[in-house]
């Protein structure tokens, strides 16, 4: 049995020619989504496993002012790229694309994730939506969120009424 590459670990891709070992300290959300997808009984098909997206690999952190989530995502156009964004919830989806000008015959070895990714992130603290910002640098997406200050107090002044 041979273990994931780094590659496959990094993108939760699945080299289906070899057999892998499980990585126990391989977290589950690094795993290829998969559905099970029911044929019509009528014509005796079979249930087929068909992958529906691959799941980006992030790091999140804090400061003491934000959360900070950061992923790669080398090789996708920043118009491909969905960010939503809750008071407690990321997602982020997107599309690498792959140029098809090489036959699959002529690789030696393919380990490159190619097609629609997505991943959600709860976050471990209420964030502030409307002062999220993101940007992408040499392939590094980094989404700045800022923590919404629960402890911040202030005084009230109670005004005369004009009666």
């Amino acid at each position: 049995m041979k273990k994931k590459s780094f590659f496959e670990r990094l993108t939760g891709g699945v080299n289906l020619d070899d057999e892998y070992e499980e990585d126990e300290e391989l977290e589950e959300h690094t795993k290829p989504v998969t559905s099970l997808k029911i044929k019509d009984s009528d014509n005796g098909s079979w249930m087929t496993e068909e992958p529906l997206e691959g799941q980006l690999t992030v790091d999140v952190f804090q400061t003491p002012s934000h959360i900070i989530i950061k992923t790669l995502v080398a090789g996708v156009k920043r118009d491909d790229l969905d960010i939503s964004i809750s008071r407690d919830m990321v997602t982020i989806k997107g599309k690498r694309e792959e140029e098809r000008n090489i036959s699959d015959n002529d690789y030696f070895h393919k380990e490159l994730y190619w097609g629609s990714f997505s991943r959600t992130v709860l976050l471990p603290a209420e964030i502030d939506i409307e002062g999220a910002e993101a940007t992408e640098n040499l392939g590094m997406l980094t989404i700045r969120l800022p923590k919404i200050d629960k402890e911040k107090q202030t005084k009230l002044k109670v005004m005369r009424s004009a009666n």
